[in-house]
């Protein structure tokens, strides 16, 4: 992994010459008031644009134009025209993608699968604004108008949906959005200095198909490199047999009880470098059929979420690879 640096040490884009925008420009009339002729990033959310800290967009906007990037939003586009995404034109460096401040099944379904009546995140709380699964309606929307732009993934939306997870809605185990939305790379987590990095390497001409060693990221490889050390996940943590629901209301003697071993049977390599190690998940296709392959996966995902020690987990998805590197360093107090 590469060494986490202060997001205050990267030099500024030439684009900081423009200054600061009243508000990031939402239409090609706000860009042209603004000097520009194009946006350097454009993003793209489920929510509305208000210039306010409580709307994630409008924070990761104001870090971006901060580093001298010239940055537009399009807030909850019309997806079933994929005109609504050219309003700001082409950008020259890459799409943000995010579903917004909530999941969008979460924002617009009760658990009782019924619609809401309101959303919290749109002017006069109307609802039916974004489309279900947003990430990847919107990022599908993207690569019908551009192509060839990049496009990386972000938000709570895409960070919980990173590997192959059970979705509720649908009732059944779905592959990683990062998949299903065809993007390029995926930002899960306190983003802001993974972020920060990714646009300036790209700006600095690097392929974001290179751009392999930043916590918080995740990309499809087609395969490992010699230079890794593939660990099991069960030499982590052993799956074992589910037990029966246990009934609260049975009357069971204090006799009759059984102890319960609380001891996990978790171990560590200890000849090998954590950071030269990757650790392989069961695949996609294992936790879609066996349920105790699935909790052992979520298991292991828990346990490597530290970012002190966190390892590389890698998940087998029909012929490649899910890379997951480790958490982000979280931001110190000056940087927040």
């Amino acid at each position: 992994m590469s060494a986490p640096q202060s997001i205050f040490q990267y030099k500024k884009y030439w684009a900081k010459r423009f200054g600061t925008a009243p508000f990031l420009p939402m239409s090609k009339e706000e860009m042209e008031k603004l000097g520009w002729d194009q946006c350097d990033i454009i993003l793209v959310t489920g929510d509305a644009y208000v210039d306010h800290p409580s709307f994630g967009m409008a924070i990761v906007g104001r870090l971006l134009e901060n580093q001298g990037f010239r940055v537009g939003i399009i807030a909850q586009p019309d997806w079933y025209d994929v005109n609504a995404f050219k309003v700001l034109g082409e950008p020259k460096l890459f799409f943000g993608v995010t579903a917004g401040n909530m999941d969008s099944m979460v924002n617009r379904y009760t658990s009782d699968k019924k619609i809401r009546t309101d959303d919290a995140y749109t002017p006069n709380a109307a609802p039916g604004k974004r489309p279900d699964r947003s990430v990847i309606v919107y990022s599908q929307k993207v690569r019908q108008a551009y192509k060839s732009v990049p496009i990386i993934l972000g938000g709570i939306e895409a960070s919980l949906r990173r590997i192959a997870h059970y979705d509720y809605w649908s009732e059944k185990v779905r592959r990683s959005v990062l998949m299903d939305a065809k993007a390029d790379l995926l930002l899960f987590g306190n983003a802001e200095r993974a972020l920060v990095d990714v646009a300036h390497r790209i700006a600095s001409g690097a392929n974001i198909k290179d751009i392999t060693d930043i916590r918080g990221t995740v990309f499809m490889v087609d395969s490992i490199g010699p230079d890794w050390i593939e660990q099991d996940s069960t030499t982590l943590d052993k799956p074992g047999q589910l037990s029966p629901p246990v009934n609260p209301y049975q009357m069971i003697s204090p006799d009759k009880t059984k102890p319960v071993n609380a001891k996990s049977d978790i171990s560590h390599s200890k000849n090998h470098s954590r950071e030269k190690i990757v650790v392989r998940l069961p695949s996609y296709e294992a936790v879609c059929d066996d349920p105790i392959m699935y909790a052992h996966t979520s298991r292991v995902l828990h346990l490597e979420s530290n970012p002190g020690n966190a390892r590389i987990l890698v998940q087998r998805v029909g012929n490649r690879d899910l890379w997951i590197n480790p958490p982000p360093i979280p931001l110190e107090m000056d940087e927040m």
